[in-house]
């Protein structure tokens, strides 16, 4: 037996309370390079602890199947973590409310063509899941020695579906 969740869009006021959502929406807050490029400046709030340092990654995940199957979430005590798909293809963003040390109940996000996430440090996520593109993220996260990552399997798995 599984609980459903259905993935809603992907908003920032949505989404607020897990991250940021990076998208270039609206008007740019700059202009630069001779007047041929706008900048969507500072969009997520990083955070990388003590002990610790900004690095770029490139994950390649594999596609995933819907309806999805969620038993296990996982968050990053020591710092944020960001995801900027490297195709305009939508993924299921996953987080949930901290419950007391546990993750509370799911929700799913689907991202729309060239939004991308910042996880706040500590915040219950899914893992990388893209349904479409080529699976190809550049990541942002925390490098450093000390452990940056605790893992919470659900009891009763939830199913993710699309509306």
């Amino acid at each position: 037996m599984s609980l459903t969740i259905t993935a809603q869009p992907l908003t920032a006021s949505a989404f607020a309370p897990f991250g940021d959502v990076l998208e270039a929406a609206g008007e740019p807050d700059k202009i630069i390079n001779q007047g041929l490029c706008g900048r969507f400046h500072d969009r997520a709030r990083m955070d990388f602890g003590p002990g610790g340092r900004a690095g770029i990654s490139v994950f390649q995940a594999e596609l995933r199947d819907l309806p999805l199957t969620l038993d296990m979430v996982e968050r990053h005590p020591e710092g944020s973590q960001a995801f900027l798909p490297l195709d305009r293809e939508p993924f299921i963003v996953i987080v949930a409310e901290d419950d007391d040390g546990k993750p509370g109940t799911p929700r799913a996000f689907v991202t729309a063509p060239g939004q991308g996430v910042n996880y706040m440090r500590n915040c219950w996520h899914g893992v990388l899941t893209p349904v479409a593109g080529n699976g190809l993220f550049a990541v942002v996260d925390r490098i450093g020695d000390t452990p940056n990552l605790e893992e919470f399997w659900f009891e009763t798995p939830f199913r993710v579906t699309l509306p």
